[in-house]
C-alpha cells in the first residue's frame, strides 16, 4: 500500500478540449545503510500538484509545482535538505483506442535547495542553491471506464542545473532513466 502511495501520479490524458486538468504525485521513501562503520538513515517527502488547461484535443498546458523535504540521520550528524520547483508543462496525448492513449509531458522551470548540515546537535553548514530544470517523460494512459484510468510510464530523460551562494558548487545534472524507474498513476478525465 505504502508503495502505491509513493508511486501515485493523477493526472489525466485522452481528455477533450475546453477540459481542466488538475492532479499531481505525492512520494516517500526511506533508506538505512551502513557507511564505513556509521549507520545512515534518511527519510524523504514529496508533493508534486499540477494543473492545466486542454485548450486543443491533443494539447494541455499548465503550471506545475514540487516540494520536497529529506532527512538523513547518521551516528553524529544530520542534514535537511528542502527543495522547491515551480514552472510550466505541456502535454500532447495520441489517443489509440477508446482504452488506450499515449502521451508525453514536458516541464520546465525554476528550482531551489536549501542543505542545513547538523553536528552533535549543532548547526555547522547551510547552503542555498537556485538553478532551472527541463524534463520530458513518455507515458501510456489505460481508460478504465469514463475517463478514469491508470497512467504508466517507465522513466524520461532531463537537464536540472543548481548554482550554491557564496562561490559554492556548481551541478549541471543530465539524466536519461528510461526502464530504470516506474511510476503508476490513476488519472480522471473531469
Amino acid at each position: 500500500m505504502l508503495l502505491i502511495l509513493a508511486l501515485s501520479v493523477f493526472g489525466f490524458a485522452n481528455a477533450q478540449k475546453g477540459t481542466v486538468l488538475v492532479g499531481g504525485n505525492i512520494g516517500y521513501t526511506s533508506d538505512t545503510y551502513d557507511y564505513q562503520n556509521n549507520k545512515v538513515k534518511s527519510n524523504t517527502f514529496e508533493f508534486a500538484p499540477r494543473a492545466g488547461y486542454q485548450f486543443h484535443d491533443n494539447w494541455t498546458v499548465g503550471a506545475e509545482f514540487k516540494v520536497a523535504s529529506s532527512k538523513q540521520e547518521g551516528d553524529a550528524d544530520e542534514s535537511k535538505f528542502n527543495n522547491f520547483k515551480a514552472g510550466a508543462f505541456v502535454r500532447y496525448t495520441v489517443p489509440l483506442s477508446e482504452t488506450f492513449s499515449v502521451f508525453g509531458d514536458l516541464g520546465a522551470g525554476f528550482q531551489n535547495r536549501k542543505n542545513k548540515t547538523y553536528e552533535n546537535g549543532t548547526l555547522t553548514s547551510e547552503l542555498k542553491a537556485d538553478g532551472l530544470y527541463v524534463g520530458l517523460t513518455p507515458a501510456l494512459f489505460i481508460n478504465m471506464k469514463k475517463g478514469f484510468g491508470l497512467n504508466f510510464s517507465i522513466g524520461g530523460l532531463g537537464y536540472e542545473t543548481l548554482s550554491y551562494d557564496n562561490n559554492g558548487v556548481d551541478i549541471n545534472s543530465f539524466y536519461f532513466n528510461f526502464g530504470k524507474t516506474v511510476n503508476i498513476g490513476i488519472s480522471k478525465n473531469f
